[in-house]
C-alpha cells in the first residue's frame, strides 16, 4: 500500500480553520490529497496552508459561510476552478451551544440547526451536484456525533438534534446519490480532546465524564485518522450510508 493513498485526489474540508477540521486537512494532505480548506475567515487558514506547504502539500484557502447559500456555491466553484474535480468532501463545519433546552431562543436554535444540519446539507448537495456533473463520482464524509444516536448530554439537546439530523441526512443522501457513484458516509466521534475542551476535561466535572467512557480516556484527533482515510479513499468503495462510531465504547455505556 502506498503511503500516499489519496495522491491525485482533491478534497474540500469545511470548518478547516481550527479543531478537527484543521486536523482532518493535515491528515488528508499527508495522504497526498490536494486541498481546498474552507472557513468563514480565510486569515485563520494561513497557518494551516503554511503547515501543509512545509511538507510539500498544497492547500487553497477559500472563504465559506455555510449559512449563506451563495457562499457555498462560490466556494465549490472556486475549488473547481483552481483545483479541478472535487473527489472528497469532509463536511465538518459545526458549532455547539451548551445551554438548557428551555433557555434556547429561536435565534440560537436557528444558528445551531442552520450551521450543523442545514449548512451541512447545503454543502453536501452543492458538492454532489459538482461531482455528478464532473462524472467521476466521489466520497462525502459528514461529521456527526454519538449524541446523534441518543444518550443526550444535558445542555446539548439542540446540538444532539442537529447531529441526529446529520445521521439521517447521510443515509438519505447515500441512497439518492448512489447511482452517481457518490458515496455518503459519516463519522460519529465521541469525546475528542481539542484546544477548546481541554481545560474542561481537566476539571472535576470533565474527569467524571471521562469515567463513563469504557476505555477511560478521551479520544485524540489522531484516533479518527484511520476511519477518515478509509471513508475518503478506495478502501470504502462498497460503503455508503454507513455511520461509523469512534468513541472508546462510550455509546455502549449510554445506550
Amino acid at each position: 500500500m502506498t503511503d500516499k493513498p489519496l495522491d491525485g485526489r482533491v478534497a474540500l474540508v469545511t470548518g478547516a480553520s481550527s479543531g478537527l477540521g484543521r486536523h482532518f486537512a493535515v491528515t488528508l494532505a499527508r495522504a497526498g490529497a490536494t486541498l481546498a480548506v474552507a472557513a468563514r475567515r480565510t486569515d485563520r487558514l494561513q497557518d494551516l496552508v503554511a503547515e501543509i506547504a512545509a511538507f510539500d502539500g498544497h492547500a487553497l484557502p477559500i472563504p465559506l459561510d455555510v449559512l449563506d447559500p451563495q457562499s457555498v456555491r462560490d466556494a465549490v466553484a472556486a475549488a473547481e476552478t483552481e483545483l479541478g474535480a472535487i473527489n472528497i468532501l469532509i463536511n465538518n463545519a459545526g458549532i455547539t451551544l451548551p445551554k438548557p433546552a428551555l433557555d434556547i431562543d429561536e435565534a440560537e436554535w436557528d444558528a445551531v440547526i442552520g450551521t450543523n444540519l442545514t449548512g451541512a446539507w447545503r454543502v453536501a448537495t452543492e458538492t454532489a451536484r459538482h461531482m455528478a456533473r464532473m462524472g467521476q463520482g466521489g466520497s462525502i464524509v459528514n461529521i456527526a456525533s454519538i449524541l446523534g444516536h441518543g444518550g443526550v448530554t444535558r445542555q446539548l439537546s439542540t446540538y444532539a438534534i442537529s447531529k441526529a439530523g446529520v445521521v439521517e441526512m447521510t443515509r438519505a443522501l447515500a441512497l439518492d446519490l448512489a447511482r452517481d457513484n457518490i458515496r455518503v458516509n459519516a463519522i460519529a466521534p465521541g469525546y475528542i480532546e481539542t484546544d477548546f475542551n481541554r481545560d474542561f476535561f481537566a476539571s472535576d466535572a470533565g474527569k467524571a465524564m471521562i469515567r463513563h467512557i469504557p476505555q477511560r480516556r478521551l479520544g485524540l484527533a489522531s484516533d479518527l485518522d484511520g476511519i477518515l482515510l478509509l471513508l475518503a479513499g478506495d478502501g470504502s468503495a462498497f460503503m455508503t450510508g454507513s455511520i461509523v462510531t469512534v468513541d472508546g465504547g462510550h455509546s455502549l455505556a449510554i445506550a
